[in-house]
C-alpha cells in the first residue's frame, strides 16, 4: 500500500516546516522526519489509528502538536490533513470523498 497528500495538506505540511525552519534551524528538518515517520506508523496498519469521521482516521505525531488525518482508500492512503492541535476541528472535512 502507498500514500499520497491531498494538494491542501501538502501545502499546509510544507508550510508547517517552512514555518519551524525560520524559527529555528534544523527544527523544520525534525518536524518532517517527525511527520514522515507518523505516517511510517499508520502505514503499517492503517485500520489500527481511531476514526474522527466515518471515512477518516488519525495518527499523532510523538514530538509535535500535530496529527496526520488520513482516510483509507481502495488502494492507498490519502492523506487529508496535517493538523496542528490548535487548528479549529474538522476544518479539512471539505477534503475528504
Amino acid at each position: 500500500m502507498t500514500f499520497e497528500f491531498h494538494p491542501d495538506a501538502r501545502t499546509e505540511f510544507i508550510d508547517a516546516v517552512a514555518y519551524y525552519e525560520n524559527s529555528s534551524e534544523g527544527v523544520g528538518i525534525r518536524f518532517s522526519r517527525e511527520v514522515y515517520a507518523t505516517i511510517n506508523r499508520l502505514m503499517t496498519n492503517p485500520s489500527l489509528w481511531p476514526s474522527v469521521t466515518e471515512n477518516t482516521r488519525r495518527c499523532l505525531t510523538r514530538r509535535f502538536p500535530y496529527s496526520v488525518v488520513y482516510e483509507i482508500r481502495e488502494t492507498d492512503v490519502l492523506i487529508i490533513a496535517v493538523a496542528h492541535f490548535s487548528r479549529r476541528p474538522f476544518y479539512w472535512s471539505d477534503r475528504t470523498l
